[in-house]
C-alpha cells in the first residue's frame, strides 16, 4: 500500500502523473490521511484546483481509496518530524510513519526527510 500527498492524488484523478508514478501507482492498492479530502476540497473552494468532487467517476475513485483517519499517534508524530512545512503535509507524513505505508510525494521539503518511509 501507498500513502499518497495531495497534489499526487489530484494529478491521478486528472490522469496527469509521471511515467514513474505512473507505474508505481498500477501496481499498489492507494491510501491517503484524512486530511487529504478535506485538503483538496479546500483547493477547490479557493479555485486552485478543478476537480468535480460531486462527479460520479471522482466518488468512486475516491471510494477505493483506503482513508487513514486522524489519530492522537499521528497528530503527536506531526510535532516530532524531521522537517518543518505546512500542517497539511506536516499531518501527511506522520501518516505514512505511524502508519508504515510509504509516502509518495514530489514535495522537496518531505523528501528532505529522514524519517518519512518512501517508495524503494
Amino acid at each position: 500500500m501507498l500513502n499518497l500527498d495531495t497534489h499526487i492524488l489530484v494529478f491521478a484523478l486528472a490522469g496527469a502523473l509521471e511515467e514513474k508514478e505512473q507505474m508505481l501507482l498500477s501496481r499498489h492498492p492507494w491510501s491517503i490521511s484524512a486530511i487529504v479530502l478535506w485538503e483538496i476540497s479546500k483547493l477547490v473552494q479557493l479555485g486552485r484546483i478543478d476537480v468535480n468532487l460531486q462527479q460520479a467517476k471522482v466518488e468512486r475513485a475516491l471510494r477505493r481509496v483506503h482513508t487513514w483517519p486522524l489519530t492522537l499517534e499521528v497528530c503527536r508524530q506531526s510535532c516530532n518530524l524531521d522537517i518543518r512545512s505546512d500542517p497539511a503535509d506536516e499531518i501527511i507524513a506522520a501518516t505514512s510513519i505511524v502508519e508504515n505505508v510509504p509516502l509518495v510525494t514530489r514535495d522537496r521539503a518531505l523528501l528532505a526527510s529522514q524519517m518519512i518511509p518512501f517508495p524503494a
